[in-house]
């Protein structure tokens, strides 16, 4: 089965520009804006997963969050084929990107989940 963030963190960061993993980087502070993608439930088949993925955006002022958030979804939402050695059939938006808390008043986060169709390439 093709791991969803090894698949859409690469993905986002050819896209976007931005630092794109798995979990957010010890610097975070000084390598925003920062994208950090994570599996969080979903469900695997056989030959076919949908995972539900977590996409924070991390960024100096909200507006850069608010706009990168929204430029990822936005490509999310018409991603399909082959990515990263998986193909992707469809991606859903379950919670569109909202303001999100973080402990450091100079870090502004937006967070949305995704549900992503897809099978190893």
């Amino acid at each position: 089965m093709a791991d969803v963030e090894a698949v859409i963190a690469p993905w986002i960061e050819a896209t976007t520009g931005a630092f794109s993993a798995s979990k957010a980087p010890e610097d975070l502070e000084q390598r925003l804006p920062v994208v950090r993608v994570e599996r969080i439930g979903g469900s695997d088949g056989r030959f076919r997963g949908h995972p539900r993925v977590a996409v924070d955006v991390f960024a100096a002022t909200d507006d850069e969050a608010r706009t990168l958030a929204n430029n990822i979804r936005d490509a999310l939402l018409f991603l399909r084929g082959p990515v990263n050695g998986a193909v992707i059939s469809d991606t859903r938006c379950d919670s569109g990107p909202s303001r999100q808390p973080w402990a450091n008043p100079a870090v502004h986060r937006r967070g949305a989940t995704y549900s992503v169709s897809l099978r190893a390439a």
